[in-house]
């Protein structure tokens, strides 16, 4: 799906580079930020742990059951992850189920907090922040896109796009023209009216795109965006996604298990156990193909 706000003359990707694969090992540095551009986010030494048992399945993100790396202190969740994510870039991250990758956005998302480690956005610790401070902080700087849309269902399309200056209790001279040009723009000014019953999936999923770019946000958490939608679907959301860090300059960090998907990012993180074992540089060919044999080579 075109993006209509968007300038026209770039590229959805750039098929003259073709994707690179680097394992890690224990020696190897971790990723970081390119030269030159500076981190959006920095995240240094993570590690999540969720308790033993009963306790453990209710907090963690990714069910206890569903994790692999276990002790007698608990679920391992994420085990010493560092990396940075330079600003204007599209990163996906991969992983097989209970690998950690839902968690770790959660854990940069500011959604809960890391058992140990430091989580940079914009040089803000969330750490030193209190519970107040990390919500406002994630309400006016972070955009999240879930994979459940997380639509009101008593909200039109627009209210639900408005809904993070509404809960700033801004008033609607304030919003009404920015929320419109980006429905607009996900090309849902028909829409503007409809409650989300009244929407297909896709389109539901450009309400939760649009309400994650109203506050220009330093950067756009995606977690399995297209879960819920069908093969059509997913590729136009991939696409606009490629288009929004194209041509808008926005940063994109996306969890996803498929390889199309990741293909559109520019660097793909692998995840095995909570711990990155390496990482593709698909560099948006959109070569599905080569992330999936990447990834099977260094997380199989």
């Amino acid at each position: 799906m075109p993006c209509a706000s968007l300038p026209h003359g770039a590229a959805l990707w750039r098929y003259e580079n073709r994707p690179t694969l680097n394992r890690m090992d224990a020696t190897d540095p971790v990723p970081t930020a390119d030269v030159g551009l500076p981190p959006i986010v920095a995240v240094r030494d993570l590690r999540k742990v969720y308790a033993p048992a009963a306790r453990a399945a209710r907090q963690t993100p990714e069910r206890a059951s569903a994790a692999g790396n276990r002790n007698a202190h608990g679920v391992v969740a994420l085990d010493g992850v560092t990396f940075a994510v330079p600003a204007g870039s599209f990163t996906a991250i991969m992983g097989a189920s209970g690998s950690g990758k839902s968690t770790l956005l959660h854990l940069i998302g500011g959604l809960t907090p890391p058992t140990s480690g430091t989580v940079l956005v914009e040089g803000a610790n969330l750490g030193e922040m209190s519970d107040r401070q990390r919500t406002i902080f994630r309400r006016r700087r972070l955009g999240i896109i879930f994979q459940e849309y997380n639509l009101l269902p008593t909200l039109t399309a627009r209210e639900n796009v408005a809904l993070p200056l509404l809960v700033d209790g801004q008033p609607p001279t304030a919003w009404r023209r920015r929320v419109d040009e980006l429905l607009v723009a996900m090309h849902l000014e028909r829409r503007a009216d409809h409650r989300p019953d009244a929407l297909s999936g896709g389109e539901q999923q450009r309400v939760a795109i649009a309400r994650a770019l109203l506050n220009d946000p330093a950067i756009i958490l995606a977690d399995e965006p297209t879960g819920n939608l069908d093969s059509k679907q997913s590729l136009e959301l991939w696409k606009l996604m490629r288009r929004i860090v194209n041509e808008q300059g926005k940063t994109i960090l996306m969890v996803t298990h498929e390889a199309q998907g990741a293909a559109f990012a520019d660097r793909v993180l692998i995840l095995k156990d909570g711990k990155i074992v390496g990482t593709l540089e698909p560099k948006g060919t959109a070569d599905a193909t080569l992330v999936a044999t990447g990834y099977q080579e260094l997380a199989g």
